[in-house]
């Protein structure tokens, strides 16, 4: 009677690890599923994030060119009474426009200081001995950053050294 109790058992021992085997490869299955889940939801908002940047980067840059004319409409000589008027409405709309500019983060490169290729672009050498080599001498176009990336860079003329007119044939020569 002993062997007839042994048989059933065996059987109902394979189906339970039958059933623990599936029961491994479902959850296997359900935890890949859910990485796989997590791993696209970080992505699309990764995705979505760097869309907005890109747009709001093409937006606050064209806000950086308003500006730029807003600048250049004030250097205009206001000679008239109407003429006062309008370069007072231009600049209350400059102010506006910096404000806004302030508020998203944008910032205004140095205008001054030693040239760095991370802000700068040297439009320009200037040759004199009254500045150091590498110093900016002017400002061209203004530069802005964004978020501590440039937005635009700085359109600078930046002094040089003077070569000497002795020095000049001896390296020809």
């Amino acid at each position: 009677m002993a062997e007839t109790d042994d048989s059933p058992v065996e059987p109902a021992a394979d189906a339970l690890e039958g059933v623990a085997r599936e029961r491994d490869e479902y959850l296997a299955r359900w935890q890949r599923a859910t990485a796989d889940y997590q791993n696209l939801k970080r992505r699309s908002a990764s995705e979505v994030e760097n869309a907005v940047r890109r747009s709001l980067e093409n937006l606050l840059s064209g806000m950086c060119l308003v500006v730029d004319h807003l600048e250049l409409a004030l250097r205009s000589p206001a000679t008239g009474e109407e003429a006062r008027a309008l370069a007072r409405g231009v600049e209350l709309t400059l102010s506006q426009m910096l404000a806004l500019l302030r508020q998203e983060g944008v910032e205004q490169v140095a205008a001054g200081g030693d040239f760095d290729p991370n802000l700068h672009e040297a439009v320009t050498t200037f040759e004199t001995s009254d500045v150091p080599a590498g110093r900016i001498v002017d400002t061209l176009r203004k530069g802005y950053t964004w978020r501590g990336q440039v937005l635009r860079y700085a359109h600078v003329r930046v002094a040089r050294a003077p070569q000497s007119a002795a020095a000049e044939p001896d390296e020809q020569g």
